[in-house]
């Protein structure tokens, strides 16, 4: 297994001797997700957090309706969980499945915990990282409620670019929160302007 690329994503914030890096890799566990299943279910406790590393993965709920809402793709060099249930070690709301054969590194809670003990420096990072998924759900909640379909649809595209290539408009409508239908008009009109 390759480990550059999530070196790097963690050298975006902190800097590695050899010998921490070789312990922080000693605790990922690589893992293989095929499309169409499931990392995580909601009921289950989220027991990793995950670095894509191949491929894209969803994180969504389902309403009473049967309704899927998307609240996150993680493709490349994104991390995903259900934050709360892998923070809290409770059960999870969140359904975490694979749009694509995907491959990820994953780190469980204790082993997350033995970082912060042996590698105080990684509660920077993580703390990095947690603040960052804060702010990006909080804009998101924000643009949910105030913007228009068209403009969730341009921040869609800047946010994945090249991304709706390789998912269904069903997907990108489910995290827009609108009908596949009307995902089309958005294109339509846009493409005419």
């Amino acid at each position: 297994m390759n480990y550059d690329q999530i070196l790097q994503n963690v050298e975006k914030h902190i800097s590695l001797d050899a010998g921490e890096t070789d312990y922080f890799i000693s605790l990922l566990e690589p893992k293989v997700v095929k499309r169409k299943k499931f990392l995580l279910q909601a009921g289950e406790v989220c027991h990793f957090t995950n670095y894509v590393h191949k491929g894209c993965l969803r994180n969504y709920t389902i309403d009473d309706r049967g309704f899927v809402h998307i609240s996150l793709f993680a493709i490349e060099d994104w991390w995903i969980s259900d934050l709360h249930s892998f923070l809290t070690q409770t059960p999870a709301t969140l359904y975490i499945d694979a749009l694509e054969d995907t491959e990820v590194f994953q780190m469980s809670k204790a082993n997350m915990e033995k970082l912060y003990i042996i590698i105080p420096k990684f509660e920077r990072f993580f703390r990095i990282m947690h603040q960052n998924a804060f702010i990006a759900q909080q804009q998101r909640l924000m643009q949910n409620i105030s913007d228009t379909a068209e403009d969730r649809y341009r921040q869609f595209k800047e946010k994945y670019p090249r991304l709706e290539l390789r998912i269904s408009q069903k997907q990108v409508a489910a995290y827009l929160g609108i009908t596949p239908e009307f995902l089309s008009m958005i294109k339509r009109k846009m493409a005419k302007s």
